[in-house]
């Protein structure tokens, strides 16, 4: 099967696929504040991941490109709701657009809609020095994203079945390139023990891509005659995942994998996230509703973030990263086996 086809068949499944995962967050509540000495006028929620400095938490994660004029025009709708939105966006995986030069406009369509906004861009931990600076010339992106799929990869038909080397490549790209690097999981979380690996490469930016969105192993046993369903279960829930990075505290964070509204954002950030990314929930509104929808709903989840700030007292996203949340259910169980303290989660304070 051609790449550009898998790219439609993936788009196809993401948007038909409507089973609910746990992304974990239910677990997790904040502590109530009946005095928070604050007005909404007064929150703001401009963050920064690494060296991008971002007016939102909130942005556009990697969907697609490389399929095409349908993921041309969608990409151009994404791009064009992020520039009124005046928020981040990453594109989808460019190899298909390295493999063939005819799918650049798949991509570039971003960088032309929204020329000054910040755009990044997406290649898989495979990539080499040279096609890490290709794709990021390819839209003049801010940032990489450089994702890891082994579990997608390992589901898939026609997918890798070898992956070693990949934290050295990462590490030549990352020293090569002068845009920031993210890593990005696909949907299967990252563990302590993988923050430390990329921590002591020098990577500054993850995004723990839990379980509870878009399932990637699902995906692929669609497309499976043999069906490897063990994997339809697998990974690191995004609650738990968000905490596991946080023990490498100089790491900014990323929440995604299943984000529904903007509690789960605001929770997502309580944990330790600086930034919350969603990539299914959007793309539906987009291909249901319209880009108009969309805009509105991404100034809706910016809005009643405020409302839930200003409810706890944070005047700001690092505020926020103070608030007491108490953690229970499978979430406690999950950390409490790994020997993650909750505690101090629970007993700080904003002011404190």
């Amino acid at each position: 099967m051609k790449r550009f086809e898998r790219k439609i068949q993936h788009l196809n499944s993401a948007l038909s696929l409507n089973r609910e995962f746990d992304n974990g967050l239910d677990d997790v509540r904040f502590v109530h504040r009946s005095i928070p000495d604050l007005s909404i006028d007064e929150v703001s929620i401009n963050t920064k991941i690494g060296e991008l400095n971002l007016s939102s938490p909130i942005f556009i994660n990697a969907m697609t490109g490389g399929g095409g004029e349908r993921t041309a025009r969608i990409n151009r709708q994404l791009a064009r709701v992020a520039k009124e939105c005046q928020i981040a966006m990453a594109v989808g995986s460019q190899m298909a657009a390295l493999k063939d030069s005819d799918e650049e406009h798949s991509y570039r369509v971003v960088r032309e809609e929204n020329p000054d906004g910040i755009v990044i861009a997406n290649l898989g931990s495979e990539a080499s020095v040279d096609q890490a600076k290709k794709a990021v010339e390819m839209i003049e992106a801010d940032a990489i994203q450089i994702h890891l799929n082994v579990i997608q990869e390992l589901t898939m038909p026609e997918g890798d079945r070898n992956f070693c080397g990949a934290l050295t490549r990462i590490e030549s790209v990352m020293k090569a390139l002068n845009v920031p690097i993210i890593i990005k999981e696909v949907g299967f979380g990252i563990s302590r023990e993988t923050a430390r690996q990329l921590f002591d490469i020098g990577v500054s930016i993850i995004d723990v891509g839990g379980t509870g969105g878009t399932n990637f192993a699902e995906i692929e046993n669609d497309r499976r005659d043999q069906k490897l369903l063990f994997f339809n279960e697998w990974g690191i829930k995004t609650a738990a995942s968000i905490i596991e990075t946080s023990q490498e505290p100089t790491v900014s964070i990323i929440s995604s994998g299943g984000l529904r509204d903007s509690i789960d954002v605001a929770k997502s950030i309580a944990l330790g996230a600086s930034s919350a990314a969603f990539a299914g929930k959007f793309l539906k509104t987009l291909v249901s509703k319209g880009e108009e929808a969309l805009m509105k709903e991404i100034e809706q989840l910016e809005y009643h973030l405020k409302f839930i700030m200003t409810a706890l007292g944070a005047k700001t996203i690092k505020d926020l990263q103070k608030a007491p949340v108490v953690i229970s259910g499978n979430t406690y169980h999950w950390l409490h086996e790994r020997g993650i303290e909750t505690k101090t989660y629970s007993n700080r304070t904003i002011n404190g």
